[in-house]
This record gives structure tokens, C-alpha cells and sequence, in this order.
């Protein structure tokens, strides 16, 4: 069946929802627009899913969308800034999501106040996009223009109206910045000029500011 809302970022949904398992009784998505990716988490069995976005339209949107107050649906929404303190987000979760939100902010701030955001035992995962720099890079991007031009014929490309900020980051320096700020996280490159990166924080702990693991 086809999904009315398939784009490149929305493609790796399934792999988000798929880390949601019984411990995962709270769910943020950092900038989650009007609010698919929530609604994917919360019908995943995410027990109490938080959205935030800085555009407080589509924060309207997502609220609209969801069907019900938050007692009732499970989904409850924040407009603001990530990065500044914010109600409701004096808490740790037991998922953290990010989806094509990391490129807006400073990447080591970014990157820390996301590892902040996690519960002990709990998950960071990201969706993103690097800046090609290298050779490598070039033929890697270059790689997934055939696939991204057979997808968009067949699927169509859902336009979510977010605002589109310069990707200014390159794979080597988020690879860098992934190993000392969150050691052991698994960082692949993706089709369609994406990356996922996931973390899982240290069981128990509080400390979030582990020692870098060699060859992590």
C-alpha cells in the first residue's frame, strides 16, 4: 500500500518505531513538525509520546492531527526551543527522536543537550543529513540520485512545509563529535543522502559523560 506521506526523511519511520518495546513508557521527537513521526511512536506502543517543534503552526497541526487531549491520545506537544529550558522537558525519556533536525542546531550543543534528553537505559535515535566533503562523500551522494529518481516517480514525495536550513556539517566531523559524545553509538550512511545514528545510554547511570571507547 502506498504511504501518502513516503519522503526521505519519513523512509526511515520503520526504523524509529521499531525501538519501541515495553520500556518504552515515554517518547520525545525533537522537532517533530505536525506530528507523523509521534503518532508512529505512539501506535508502536509508545506509552506517552511529546513532540516539540520552534514553528508553533505546526504545532497547531500536530495537536489538530492527534485527535484528543493528551489524557486521552496519548500525544502532547511543546512549541519551542529545544536547546533553552522548556515545560516539560524537565525529564529524561525512554526514546529520543530526531528526524532531520540536528543540521538546525550547533552539533556538539546539539548533540549533548539530545544525550541529555535520554533516560538511563533509554535510546537516541537521529535521522539526518551531512554535507558531502570528501571524494568519498561526492560518490556516495552521487550514488543515490538513481534510487531518489525511481522513489519520487513511484511514491511521490510528501512536502511537510518545515523549513529547510543549510546543512553545513560534514559525515567526518559528525563521526567525530558521535565518538565523544556518545560513545558507542552506531552511525551508518543511508539512501537518499541520510545518516541514522543511534545511542543507547548506559543502564543505571546518570552520568552520561562516559569515557570513549577504542574503536568506537
Amino acid at each position: 500500500m502506498s504511504d501518502p506521506y513516503w519522503n526521505h526523511s519519513t523512509h526511515y519511520h520503520p526504523d524509529l518505531t521499531r525501538l519501541v518495546g515495553p520500556g518504552t513508557r515515554t517518547a520525545l521527537d525533537v522537532g517533530c513538525g505536525e506530528g507523523l513521526l509521534t503518532r508512529r511512536l505512539r501506535a508502536a506502543g509508545a506509552g506517552r509520546v511529546l513532540g516539540l517543534d520552534l514553528d508553533p503552526d505546526q504545532v497547531d497541526r500536530a495537536r489538530a492531527a492527534a485527535g484528543g487531549p493528551p489524557e486521552r491520545t496519548g500525544l502532547d506537544y511543546v512549541a519551542g526551543d529545544v536547546l533553552a529550558p522548556l515545560p516539560g522537558l524537565g525529564e529524561r525519556f525512554d526514546l529520543v527522536t530526531a528526524v532531520a533536525t540536528l543540521h538546525h542546531l550547533p552539533l556538539d550543543g546539539g548533540l549533548r543537550r539530545l544525550r541529555g534528553l535520554v533516560a538511563p537505559g533509554g535510546t537516541l535515535a537521529v535521522v539526518g543529513l551531512t554535507r558531502p566533503r570528501t571524494a568519498w562523500d561526492h560518490t556516495v551522494s552521487a550514488a543515490a540520485i538513481p534510487a531518489a529518481r525511481i522513489a519520487r516517480r513511484r511514491r511521490g514525495e510528501w512536502e511537510h512545509g518545515s523549513p529547510i536550513a543549510e546543512v553545513t556539517t560534514s559525515h567526518s566531523e559528525l563521526h567525530a563529535a558521535a565518538r565523544d559524545i556518545l560513545p558507542g553509538a552506531r552511525l551508518r550512511r543511508r539512501l537518499y543522502w541520510r545518516y541514522t545514528l543511534v545511542w543507547r545510554a548506559p543502564a543505571g547511570s546518570a552520568d552520561q559523560d562516559e569515557p570513549v571507547r577504542p574503536g568506537s
